[in-house]
């Protein structure tokens, strides 16, 4: 009651019934407790006015065709991403960088087609990620070894070309049996022959025709100190067996030289007697 002693009194009290005011929340996105929901609103890149404590951030049916540089504000916080059905086709190696916390990224029902291994790098902690439903032919195994905390990944429903190309995959895939879902739908695209082929069915005799030419550091150190090492011997070897040759062949041509001094003895003994 003691509010309404004057003006200046009304106004404080107006202020202190005011509720606090609300974490930064983009205007296409539904915000609450720590969780952005941002889908379906045509969305052409990521909102930046994002809340730093955001744990959750979907952002599926959009329109977000690239992820460029720095794509995301700083979200410490951030455990789960979804980002599918967004016609995406690129991500930059440092798209995500910012984004250390998160363990789950849903890239599915997308048009990407090729991924660099530097662009998992920052996301230290991911234990699942979904990559169904692509345009992948292929994928570097280093892809996958950027994720040291990986337990579930998706490959479903992409166009895999199953010759000499996937042997890296294959391999990691087989070796990492546990980690992969939907196995039965990992299938061959190419060649015609092995069209819808389970990948995981492919033994090694699949790939008796391939022959892995790479070669590794410590072989390429070698070539280049046996190479020049080489190179010298050569030369060395071919002087060394020229002087002989012509050293020979000289001896042929004078082969008076050897009997000069007989020849020199019989004169000498004739001009002594006159």
């Amino acid at each position: 009651m003691g509010c309404w002693r004057g003006p200046s009194t009304v106004l404080v009290c107006l202020l202190l019934l005011r509720p606090l005011p609300s974490p930064a929340c983009p205007a296409a996105c539904r915000c609450s407790l720590g969780e952005a929901d941002c889908s379906e609103h045509g969305l052409r890149e990521v909102p930046q006015s994002l809340s730093a404590n955001t744990s959750t951030l979907w952002l599926g049916y959009n329109f977000i065709t690239v992820l460029r540089p720095r794509s995301f504000p700083p979200l410490p916080g951030l455990l789960l991403l979804s980002l599918p059905h967004n016609h995406l086709e690129l991500i930059h190696s440092q798209a995500l960088v910012g984004l250390g916390a998160l363990q789950e990224l849903d890239l599915s029902n997308n048009y990407l087609t090729v991924l660099s291994p530097e662009t998992f790098l920052p996301l230290t902690n991911l234990a699942k990620l979904n990559l169904g439903s692509n345009r992948l032919r292929e994928l570097e195994p280093r892809v996958l070894r950027a994720l040291p905390q990986l337990q579930a990944l998706l490959l479903q429903d992409n166009p895999w070309v199953c010759s000499c190309g996937i042997l890296p995959l294959w391999r990691w895939l087989s070796h990492n049996r546990e980690k992969v879902r939907e196995k039965s739908l990992l299938l061959c695209r190419v060649p015609e022959q092995l069209n819808h082929y389970p990948i995981m069915a492919l033994g090694n005799e699949s790939f008796r025709q391939c022959q892995d030419t790479s070669l590794s550091t410590q072989q390429y150190i070698a070539f280049l100190i046996i190479g020049p090492f080489s190179f010298m011997a050569s030369i060395f070897f071919c002087t060394f067996m020229g002087s002989i040759i012509v050293v020979y062949n000289n001896l042929r041509k004078e082969p008076h030289f050897w009997r000069r001094p007989g020849i020199c003895k019989g004169h000498c003994s004739r001009a002594t007697r006159f």
